[in-house]
């Protein structure tokens, strides 16, 4: 299905999908290397508050909009006539990794919750490690939008 309006916001439609992409990985990259340096931290002090104030601003002010708005950007291109050619695979791909995507977004927000409650049980080497899951998405995704394998 298809909705022939969406065919002349096309080019504003893709420009704030991509501005609204841009935005939620930055705060995917950012927020477990916060994550990082707050595991050093000493519970209840003052840096350790600031983190935490930090962690929720970025998660709720700037990760959670964008991730909404790129959903609802995307959900739009892929209404909008011509865009997906429903037989050609890259597309599959593409979702699901951005579906991973989301629920990555989702566990930053558990784990948020678990440092806002000084209950992290993580070392800083699972953030780091974490922290480069959303570059192999992001690396999988754009090869799948400019390359269209499987077209």
């Amino acid at each position: 299905m298809t909705i022939d309006a969406f065919a002349y916001l096309y080019p504003w439609t893709k420009a704030f999908h991509v501005i609204s992409l841009i935005a939620w990985m930055a705060g995917l990259f950012y927020l477990p290397r916060l994550f990082v340096y707050h595991c050093d931290l000493q519970i209840g002090s003052a840096e350790s508050e600031r983190f935490k104030l930090m962690e929720y601003r970025l998660f709720k002010a700037i990760m959670n909009p964008a991730m909404i708005s790129t959903w609802l950007f995307g959900i739009i291109l892929v209404l909008t006539p011509g865009i997906i050619d429903w037989a050609s695979g890259w597309w599959h791909v593409k979702i699901f990794c951005v579906i991973l995507m989301t629920a990555f977004h989702m566990a930053l927000g558990r784990w948020r919750k678990d440092f806002a409650r000084d209950a992290n049980t993580r070392r800083g080497k699972f953030y780091r490690i974490a922290n480069e899951f959303p570059t192999v998405l992001m690396v999988i995704i754009v090869i799948m939008v400019i390359v269209r394998p499987w077209a």
